[in-house]
């Protein structure tokens, strides 16, 4: 037996990883550097919704961007590429997952104009990738939903990452999910584990979910190699 095939049977089953985007994969979270670049009229209070619970993520983000002209689209796109900068050991994630054939999927709540940029290096498969869409056609950037929440998801999400997570069945995989804050929250709940940052470490503690807090990739490849909680 080969040292690859040794290393996932510590898992019960087959694991796949479902990874966050913004303050995850990259340093800081795009949308609100973007935001906060940009500063466009009447931002701050739909932010503020945001947080409270008062709007969704889909309705929030949706008129945040609509604050921002269509002509902007290369400039902003031009700013995240140049500062979002990216974890840490993410490439070496990558390459253990492939040398391991453990499935990675990319799950965010971003946009797909700055998100495919900052991907295009890495060689992640298109279909592997879930992101918001966008169009630029109007006066206004129209963000576009692709990837909506399931008849079991009630948050209207935008980017729905429990359904992406309930097309691989938990008595069929081991479902592992990486992020860092309100948008992976509910998945978290449907993960056999979460390596977590942020704001998720803290709910993880507040619900009790298996988790492991984490800085860099190269964390994550450790306890990986250990099958996990195991460590």
């Amino acid at each position: 037996m080969n040292g690859s095939t040794s290393k996932i049977t510590l898992f019960p089953r087959p694991p796949v990883l479902f990874c966050d985007f913004d303050g995850t994969i990259t340093l800081s979270d795009n949308i609100v550097a973007i935001m906060q670049k940009f500063e466009p009229p009447g931002v701050k209070p739909i932010i503020d919704d945001i947080v409270s619970g008062t709007k969704s993520i889909r309705q929030g983000v949706g008129e945040m961007f609509a604050l921002l002209p269509s002509s902007k689209k290369e400039e902003i796109r031009s700013f995240v590429l140049e500062t979002a900068g990216i974890r840490p050991g993410f490439p070496e994630l990558l390459a253990w997952c492939k040398e391991h054939d453990v499935p990675f999927y990319v799950t965010s709540g971003g946009i797909d104009f700055f998100v495919y940029p900052l991907l295009e290096p890495f060689g992640i498969p298109a279909d592997h990738i879930y992101c918001n869409g966008s169009s630029f056609e109007g006066d206004n950037i129209e963000i576009l939903w692709p990837h909506a929440c399931d008849d079991e998801c009630a948050n209207d999400c935008g980017m729905c990452k429990t359904t992406v997570i309930r097309r691989f069945p938990r008595d069929e995989y081991y479902r592992i999910l990486i992020g860092d804050s309100i948008t992976d929250f509910a998945g978290a709940k449907l993960a056999d584990l979460v390596f977590s940052r942020s704001h998720l470490t803290e709910k993880c503690r507040e619900l009790g979910l298996p988790h492991i807090a984490f800085e860099t990739f190269h964390d994550i490849i450790r306890h990986l190699d250990q099958g996990g909680l195991s460590s």
